[in-house]
């Protein structure tokens, strides 16, 4: 419980980060209008949709790789089996990156 705690923490972390830059910039901007708001939801948005489907697909794998880890020490010729049960929770992290090009290109 202690290490999804700190991966969500951490996750957060890496985010404000990666969205200072958008906040820096937007302090050289004239004041919001209607159209433009204050703070720029659509770089939040899509860093939050690769870093939460990129933690999620972390913890699938750690628990996946473990149970691989055991199962290939008593049945070595199910190695393959595992090596895709691994690869798909990487489909994850490609979703959330897909999802975050469309909140970036999207009006």
């Amino acid at each position: 419980m202690k290490k999804l705690i700190l991966g969500i923490l951490l996750t957060a972390v890496v985010v404000l980060v990666l969205t200072l830059p958008v906040f820096a910039a937007q302090g050289e901007q004239p004041a919001a209008t209607a159209q433009q708001p204050a703070v720029n939801w659509k770089a939040i948005s899509a860093a939050v949709a690769v870093s939460v489907s990129a933690l999620a697909s972390a913890w699938a794998q750690s628990k996946i790789g473990s149970a691989a880890a055991g199962a290939l020490a008593e049945k070595p010729e199910l190695g393959g089996i595992f090596i895709v049960l691994e690869a798909i929770p990487e489909t994850m992290i490609i979703l959330g990156f897909v999802v975050a090009l469309l909140i970036m290109i999207m009006a």
